[in-house]
């Protein structure tokens, strides 16, 4: 096995938790290794550290995989570790459907694999997993025995590891959409074309964190008006409406989402539950063009996709992020309730709640945190690691400055 020697001037990121060698923590390599071996990890002293999978043409050279000195990553570790965060999940999910790895939060970097019942989506970010993809495989069905596992590699991170993007059925039978089932409401998942691996397990406590938001308006009286921008697939819909909501808006630029969206309201049977209103828009046009109608709702949702895809992104995702937060509470009621996220790793917790009040300032409008959230369970953090502490969500009560 090759050896990986580590500068003596580098950060100590790794002994406090994070799995990731940067090519320039590198003093030097002592064997040979070809892309995705796996290589020993030592300081400068000849200390080991850990083992991990190496890849020279990415700016992360190496990648954790155990912390344990001589241990072998074969068919048995994997199968081990998929185990592993199975029973993580039982513990703490009541339902079928979560996200069973979450990469590096796993200690299996590069990984994700989301669990939609019986059916398993599976997504490769790095070469080191790329190649072993037969044993991570072996390791699902021997551990879940699923009916199907289908390919979602169809993510641009992976030509950072000289990867091409991959879709595909990899195992066993897969009959259109899968339903699930989420806070005892059931959802309906498109694994080929939804985005991502088809559903967003992060917001599932979150969701239902709405329950109190929504079961009266500003007045005290059963039933809020809601408006939930960025809809994707209905999913805070259907969770306002179950929860008392009388009327419901929903809007999202994606027609596919918003066909969803409605098939998801009627298969729970909410379909006379609450007014629904379905609204095919872009959310920055569409908001301004209520806010000039003068329309507003007890509570307004934002739940926008990231803004920031990169460092370089951020100065336009932070303008973004103004933008319709200073948009969305200004069409909530007074005292209602404006329920903001962002899912941009790059826009950290301080920046994100400091642009949040930028938006207030600028909208005249004082705003009193009821709740600050991240995601769910089944989304662990690493400590030590910011890089998967990525989703921000915040409950607001919305007041005039007059």
């Amino acid at each position: 096995m090759a050896l990986i020697k580590l500068k003596k001037t580098r950060n100590m990121r790794l002994e406090a938790g994070n799995p990731w060698v940067f090519n320039n923590e590198i003093e030097r390599l002592e064997g040979k290794a070809n892309p995705g071996d796996i290589v020993e990890i030592q300081d400068y002293r000849g200390l080991f550290l850990a083992r991990g999978y190496y890849n020279p043409k990415s700016q992360i050279s190496v990648r954790v995989m155990t912390y344990t000195q001589g241990e072998e990553i074969d068919q048995a570790f994997f199968t081990r570790k998929v185990r592993e965060c199975y029973h993580y999940r039982s513990r703490f999910v009541d339902s079928d459907s979560f996200r069973l790895i979450y990469g590096e939060a796993d200690f299996l970097p590069g990984l994700v694999v989301d669990k939609f019942g019986d059916v398993l989506v599976v997504q490769i970010l790095s070469l080191g997993m790329e190649v072993r993809k037969d044993l991570i495989l072996n390791a699902l069905k021997e551990v879940l025995n699923p009916k199907a596992i289908y390919e979602r590699s169809d993510v641009s991170v992976r030509k950072l590891e000289g990867l091409e993007q991959r879709t595909g059925l990899l195992y066993g039978e897969l009959d259109g959409d899968v339903v699930i089932e989420e806070n005892g409401l059931k959802m309906l998942v498109d694994v080929v074309g939804g985005q991502k691996t088809g559903y967003f397990f992060d917001q599932r406590e979150n969701r239902a964190a709405i329950r109190d938001l929504v079961k009266q308006n500003v007045e005290g009286e059963p039933g809020s008006s809601v408006l939930e921008c960025f809809s994707h697939t209905g999913s805070f819909t259907v969770h306002a409406a179950a929860f008392g909501a009388r009327n419901i808006t929903t809007l999202d630029i994606s027609e596919h989402a918003i066909d969803t969206a409605i098939k998801n309201v009627e298969l729970n049977g909410f379909e006379d539950k609450a007014d629904f209103e379905f609204v095919v828009a872009d959310a920055f046009e569409q908001l301004r063009e209520w806010e000039r109608e003068k329309r507003q709702w007890d509570v307004v949702i934002l739940d926008p996709p990231a803004f920031a895809k990169n460092k370089n992104a951020v100065t336009g995702a932070l303008r973004g992020y103004k933008e319709i937060n200073l948009r969305g509470m200004k069409l909530v009621k007074e005292r209602g309730f404006l329920v903001t996220a962002s899912c941009s790793y790059h826009i950290d917790p301080d920046l994100f709640l400091e642009t949040i009040s930028e938006a207030a300032f600028d909208a005249k409008k004082v705003l009193r945190l009821v709740e600050y959230r991240s995601a769910g369970k089944d989304h662990p953090k690493l400590h030590g690691m910011d890089e998967n502490n990525y989703l921000k969500f915040a409950i607001f009560e919305v007041r005039s400055r007059r």
